[in-house]
């Protein structure tokens, strides 16, 4: 099997006051839609930098956090402790994000096979 690439699945920029979500996920449903959105500015909103959830190569899904090196604003600690807030409070949604988008692969996989 070849390997794949990542994949971002969403993301909130705190300097452009931007939400991205890509378009290849747009089958989930709204309210799912709304809550990554959630999740996501009000990452940004309380600890500033650029959060993307990106699935790696093996199809799990992770927290990426990017800031500016000369953003004295960002902060480092209350990065990790919302990320980790995140993971546990939201680990059903995550999980069935990861089943999903292991799937959407799947049938990706079989239309090219055919």
């Amino acid at each position: 099997m070849e390997e794949r690439a990542r994949t971002v699945l969403c993301g909130a920029n705190s300097y452009d006051e931007k939400y991205y979500f890509n378009k290849r996920f747009d089958r989930l449903p709204l309210e799912v839609k709304q809550e990554l959105q959630i999740l996501c500015v009000s990452y940004t909103e309380d600890v500033g930098g650029i959060l993307t959830l990106e699935f790696n190569e093996d199809g799990n899904l992770e927290f990426k956090v990017i800031a500016d090196e000369g953003d004295y604003l960002f902060d480092e600690i209350g990065s990790v402790l919302k990320v980790k807030q995140y993971q546990l409070e939201k680990r059903e949604l995550l999980e069935k994000l990861e089943l999903y988008h292991k799937a959407l692969l799947m049938m990706e996989e079989k239309k090219e096979t055919k």
